[in-house]
This record gives C-alpha cells, sequence and structure tokens, in this order.
C-alpha cells in the first residue's frame, strides 16, 4: 500500500483492530467515525505489537512515545484519542464515513494526478534521507512537474478565472 503511487483513503468504521489496524495505518488517509476505536491488540495474545509494519509506520504517524504505548499496551484508541493524536485525518459521525470518504477520494482523483503521485513518492522516500539530499530530491521533482502539463493547465485556469482540468501529464 506504501508503494502504491496513488493516495489511499481508508473508512473506518465498526471494529478495527489488529491486521484491519495495521492496514488503515498504512493507508494516506483514515476516516473514522465517531465512537469506533482503533486496537493493536497483538501484545494482548502474546504477540509482538510491531507486526504487519505497526512498528515502522505508527511511530511515524503518531510519534515513538505514543507509539510505543499503543502498541506495548493494546489499548483501543478512541475516536477522540486518535485524531487528537494524528493516527486519523477527520472523525465523522457513523452515517458520514462512506459520503466523507467518497468525497476525499473524489477530490484526490479530480486533483492534480502526477503531483499527488509525486508527493506520495517523496514522503515514501525521504523518510530515510538526510535534510541535505532531501532538498536537493524535491528541488529536482519541483523542476521537472513545473515542465508539466498540470502546471501549465494551471497557470491558464487561473488566467481565465476557471477550475483546473488537470491530465496527470
Amino acid at each position: 500500500m506504501r508503494a502504491f503511487d496513488r493516495p489511499i483513503v481508508a473508512a473506518i468504521n465498526g471494529v478495527c483492530a489488529g491486521a484491519g489496524a495495521v492496514i488503515s495505518l498504512a493507508s494516506d488517509f483514515r476516516v473514522l467515525a465517531s465512537g469506533t476505536s482503533i486496537s493493536f491488540l497483538f501484545t494482548k495474545v502474546g504477540l509482538t505489537g510491531a507486526d504487519m509494519g505497526a512498528g515502522y509506520l505508527l511511530p511515524r504517524v503518531v510519534g515513538f512515545g505514543r507509539a510505543t504505548e499503543i502498541l506495548m499496551l493494546g489499548d483501543a484508541v478512541s475516536s477522540d484519542d486518535a485524531l487528537r493524536i494524528g493516527l486519523v485525518n477527520r472523525v465523522v459521525p457513523v452515517d458520514d464515513v462512506m459520503k466523507t470518504s467518497m468525497d476525499l477520494a473524489r477530490r484526490l482523483a479530480d486533483g492534480p494526478t502526477l503531483a499527488l503521485r509525486t508527493t506520495k513518492k517523496m514522503l515514501e522516500n525521504e523518510w530515510t534521507m538526510q535534510l541535505w539530499p532531501a532538498l536537493e530530491a524535491e528541488a529536482q521533482a519541483q523542476a521537472l512537474l513545473m515542465m508539466g502539463d498540470d502546471h501549465a493547465e494551471f497557470h491558464r485556469a487561473f488566467t481565465v478565472k476557471r477550475p483546473p482540468r488537470f491530465t496527470g501529464r
């Protein structure tokens, strides 16, 4: 999921525990139903909390200290706490989970595809880089995108005050 070159939106409603929690964690965006919790409960069954990439992903999403607590104790993270610590992007009423998730997915799909794909790739690649190589990689990516059709389309649309029609080129 992290290597997939398009944004992934997870709509989370109901029980989200164990493998489901890690799958949601691997998504780029997480929309959680109010009153729903997320549990990484591997340690509660005598297994390591660092399973399926949770030990890699969770600290990057919520920080090392929070990840340690969540993975070692295995306690459920409430929807309010999940939003507060950055584990999810949005908490919405149960009846709005799918609509909110689909609206977000549509916004991403209608957006500048190449820019979004490049952003996801850069986020993945820069996790292990030092600052200076990361800045150089970003400058190179930006220079390439500045030569693309989507960037030119933005300027055309801005000039005539209309929404851009991105093509992903």
